[in-house]
């Protein structure tokens, strides 16, 4: 059992509006996450979501709604709410604001998890640590302790014996949008060398 949980609670402190509803393509980046996710060979997928506009996309594709009332604690409370929700099992995190992520993405992602189901997933684009990441349920307390914003890293840093390092080759996929200039770089093409850090 392997649950997907979109974190799109967040306030866009940077972009200076909702990103998540911005269009890449004539979708809503939010959307295309959901629609890739329920593609996937994810067995069930919950949303975690602030702003209505966001709840109105998941009634749509029939998603599970957490709302997240505490959003400006940071990431966790995010992740935590979508945890508590989920079914026993493994927790796959996305963002809301990656709108380049792949059904076969994530199924590559699941494939590399259920070989060893104790790994922690995590994905590398041109050797930089990115997301969506693979938890096991072993993990599920740390997980529930973490608080700010710095979602699960804190725990993958903490059990390095336990990350597995997958290599993807098309670092569009990892991207994420945060600002105006980089939806502009998205919109005039200028994507091709990957240059942001991840997380």
């Amino acid at each position: 059992m392997i649950t997907g949980i979109i974190l799109a609670s967040g306030f866009s402190n940077r972009m200076k509006r909702d990103k998540l509803l911005m269009e890449i393509e004539g979708t809503p980046m939010v959307e295309r996450v959901i629609q890739s996710s329920i593609k996937s060979k994810l067995d069930e997928v919950i949303l975690v979501y602030r702003v209505n506009e966001v709840k109105k996309l998941g009634i749509k594709y029939g998603v599970k709604l957490v709302y997240n009332p505490k959003a400006h604690l940071g990431q966790s409370e995010g992740l935590k709410l979508g945890i508590k929700e989920a079914k026993p099992g493994a927790y796959m995190f996305l963002m809301g604001d990656m709108p380049f992520i792949t059904e076969d993405l994530i199924n590559r992602l699941i494939e590399e998890f259920i070989e060893d189901k104790s790994n922690i997933i995590v994905p590398y684009y041109n050797n930089k640590r990115g997301m969506p990441t693979i938890f096991p349920y072993s993990l599920r307390g740390e997980l529930l302790n973490i608080e700010g914003d710095i979602g699960g890293r804190r725990i993958i840093e903490d059990n390095p014996f336990l990350v597995k390092k997958v290599y993807i080759d098309n670092c569009i996929l990892g991207l994420d949008i945060d600002t105006q200039e980089e939806y502009k770089r998205w919109d005039s093409g200028d994507w091709f060398s990957c240059p942001r850090k991840r997380r």
